[in-house]
């Protein structure tokens, strides 16, 4: 079942997205960019109280993702990437992604904080950071 809403169309925006930020870093790598990107749809805390859907999501700026703001969102999504967008929009969670809002890719070991909020684990290049259970509640509720 869906934990967000999405159109064919937003099933390709989101494959686009996590196949440009990820696609460095395998299967894994994606489906964890996605579940950072499907919980910043699914939540109304904190930068994205506003972004309530994909397309928002994906374009959201200031706060948003690299690949859009500098340019390197231009390829297309491919069946595999599909797929794989797919599973994080039907709830697909894996850690340390599964309840973050935030990762980047640090020059050097990921800081224990960042903006604010917590490290909760590294997979390959990318940091993520999740919300406190204050500042966030709903991301880490059941879906």
């Amino acid at each position: 079942m869906a934990v967000i809403r999405t159109t064919s169309r937003d099933i390709d925006l989101l494959a686009r997205l996590m196949r440009a930020e990820a696609e460095g870093e395998g299967d894994l790598g994606m489906l964890m960019a996605g579940n950072v990107m499907v919980n910043r749809v699914r939540v109304g805390c904190l930068d994205f109280a506003d972004i309530n859907t994909v397309e928002r999501m994906v374009f959201q700026s200031p706060g948003g993702f690299e690949a859009t703001q500098k340019g390197y969102f231009y390829q297309r999504a491919r069946d595999r990437d599909r797929r794989l967008a797919q599973r994080v929009v039907n709830g697909e969670r894996t850690h340390p992604a599964e309840f973050s809002l935030w990762f980047f890719r640090p020059d050097g070991p990921c800081p224990e904080q960042w903006f604010g909020q917590w490290n909760s684990g590294r997979y390959k290049a990318h940091c993520f950071f999740n919300p406190t259970s204050a500042d966030c509640p709903e991301v880490y509720g059941v879906f």
